[in-house]
């Protein structure tokens, strides 16, 4: 079995070696380059091929989003984002860099005690391993959707009332497009779970709440929904909507997830039932994809991302073969569909 080749990109000379200690001696994996500036990556990327890049955001020069917006530009390799720092500067950075077309964001395994440390090596190269996989390649997305699945009626007596979306790999830019889709005159609350490392939670909810029409915020307890406004999972708690009200808790991890987009719509399926709309997005895993199908058999209407556009066509497919999902549409067509919907609606109310 051939393994995994991985680029080293990270102008710490310690860090640098830390990682390639780490990596190497990871069976799965093997480094192909390890150097210190984006330049220098760039110039070797064509001879050492490598599967995953693992990149640094504060670099000399150029950094890890402007180097991550030229690797996607000419020649796409995925690319995971590694980094210590949780600083406006560096967040925003990281967040860009994400939007650019980098996979996933990761601690540097620098923790303080040695099971943290292990932890987070680990998870450091399972994430490499998995992001390997991912085949992201230059396209042009086409706003057409593709034929849908199911067309059911949606002149129903009463309006909705929520919108739910669950996203994991890919996610960031996948939000940006449907948020803005929706246009600030989005009349319904809409309640998110991603998948993010926690500690960077905080920046993405900033950086979302500055490239998108909505408000957004980090979702608390006992909270009343109100439209404009995103409210995100908080970190390592699940987010739910019972008799109006948010609730947060810190339940077992569902689908290996807390918080879990299978928790959100299975509370939204309860609460609201037709009354609510679900859209499950780009991400590896399964997550969602039962907490879809509640929601559809409750009378909600379903919506998951079409395998052309989706980076990584994980939770939405498995949500496709539990025939949990009523609309499958590329990317750009969910807004406009949602906006379909909403419009159908107020023409019966």
């Amino acid at each position: 079995m051939n393994k995994i080749r991985v680029l080293i990109v990270e102008d710490s000379k310690v860090i640098r070696e830390f990682l390639e200690y780490i990596i190497g001696r990871d069976p799965r994996l093997e480094i192909v380059g390890s150097v210190e500036s984006a330049e220098e990556a760039l110039r070797i990327l064509p001879r050492v091929s490598p599967d995953v890049i693992s990149m640094d955001i504060r670099l000399p020069g150029m950094n890890g989003f402007e180097a991550t917006r030229t690797i996607m530009r000419e020649r796409p390799t995925p690319v995971v984002v590694v980094s210590a720092s949780v600083e406006q500067a560096d967040l925003q950075i990281t967040m860009n860099a994400l939007r650019a077309g980098a996979l996933t964001v990761l601690e540097k395994p620098v923790g303080t005690t040695s099971a943290e440390y292990e932890a987070l090596a680990q998870r450091l190269c399972t994430q490499l391993a998995i992001m390997s996989q991912v085949k992201v390649v230059r396209r042009h997305r086409d706003a057409r959707p593709t034929q849908r699945l199911v067309r059911t009626a949606v002149s129903r007596p009463s309006d909705y009332r929520v919108l739910g979306v669950v996203s994991s790999t890919g996610g960031p830019n996948a939000l940006i497009q449907l948020l803005n889709g929706l246009g600030a005159d989005f009349p319904l609350p809409i309640l998110l779970v991603q998948h993010i490392t926690s500690s960077f939670l905080e920046g993405f909810a900033a950086w979302l709440d500055g490239v998108c029409p909505f408000s957004v915020e980090i979702a608390t307890d006992r909270q009343i929904p109100a439209r404009g406004k995103v409210y995100l999972a908080p970190r390592d708690r699940h987010l739910r909507i019972e008799k109006g009200y948010l609730n947060i808790d810190s339940g077992d991890p569902v689908c290996a997830q807390r918080p879990s987009g299978t928790v959100l719509f299975q509370s939204m399926a309860s609460a609201f039932g037709p009354q609510a709309l679900g859209v499950l997005l780009t991400g590896m895993g399964d997550d969602g994809a039962e907490g879809l199908l509640e929601l559809r058999k409750s009378g909600g209407y379903t919506i998951a991302e079409d395998e052309s556009t989706a980076v990584v066509y994980g939770m939405p497919a498995e949500a496709l073969r539990r025939g949990a999902v009523l609309d499958s549409l590329p990317l750009p067509a969910i807004a406009l569909r949602i906006l379909e919907l909403m419009a159908s609606r107020q023409e019966v109310a």
